[in-house]
């Protein structure tokens, strides 16, 4: 396996102490044209962790890296890598029950009608 450059390393220290699962955090690093690309694997039951609340544990690393890249004068991104058929339905996809239609009353009594 190739060397471990800093960033990283910086992406597998941080991760690691965020997950309940350390020993399977890993990560590949590709270099192209638009700069360094970072896939972050980790085991599936740390995603929650790794993500956060709306992606802010996602986003506040990616901002970091982008800052230890920027050092090394690298634009950095972070991938976390999501096997197929991992990802849960969306709440809206779950929770949504065929609703039906608010048709309001069969009569046609009014506001004014009801005398408050």
């Amino acid at each position: 396996m190739a060397d471990k450059f800093h960033d990283q390393e910086f992406v597998e220290y941080i991760i690691r102490g965020i997950v309940n699962h350390p020993d399977d955090v890993r990560t590949e690093r590709i270099v192209d044209e638009r700069g360094v690309l970072i896939t972050l694997h980790i085991n599936p039951e740390d995603m929650g962790y790794v993500i956060g609340r709306q992606g802010q544990t996602a986003r506040a690393v990616r901002t970091l890296l982008k800052i230890v890249g920027a050092k090394e004068n690298a634009r950095v991104n972070l991938k976390i890598y999501e096997p197929e058929g991992s990802r849960r339905p969306r709440r809206e996809d779950r929770d949504e029950a065929p609703r039906e239609e608010f048709r309001g009353s069969d009569d046609d009594t009014s506001v004014d009608d009801l005398g408050i």
